[in-house]
């Protein structure tokens, strides 16, 4: 990693609610799907950092989760947003919208 990607690093941290959220938001995901595609981005992450994360989102109330029998195996947690995180959801994406906007003004 680089000096600047350093840098970076808290911030790209403080963003992974944001973007697990984001992921949550499109369907129902397994706790390994949402590794999967944050894996091909800036958030990859681990599931010792992502199941910390989804269970404090789960007490806060902003995700639930249903089990799923899986015909390859034990049931799976899949998650889903609930109305209280799909409001937070787009609280963080207004204000994602805000900070970029004053990032872009010369």
């Amino acid at each position: 990693m680089s000096a600047i990607e350093d840098k970076f690093d808290p911030i790209r941290k403080g963003l992974l609610e944001f973007a697990v959220l984001t992921v949550i938001a499109r369907k129902k995901v397994y706790a390994a799907d949402i590794l999967a595609i944050l894996g091909a981005t800036e958030f990859q992450t681990q599931e010792g950092t992502l199941y910390p994360l989804l269970s404090r989102m789960r007490r806060e109330g902003t995700v639930e989760y249903e089990w799923v029998e899986s015909d390859v195996g034990p049931p799976r947690k899949y998650y889903r947003l609930t109305e209280k995180g799909e409001g937070q959801l787009e609280a963080m994406h207004d204000y994602w919208q805000k900070l970029s906007k004053i990032l872009k003004q010369k």
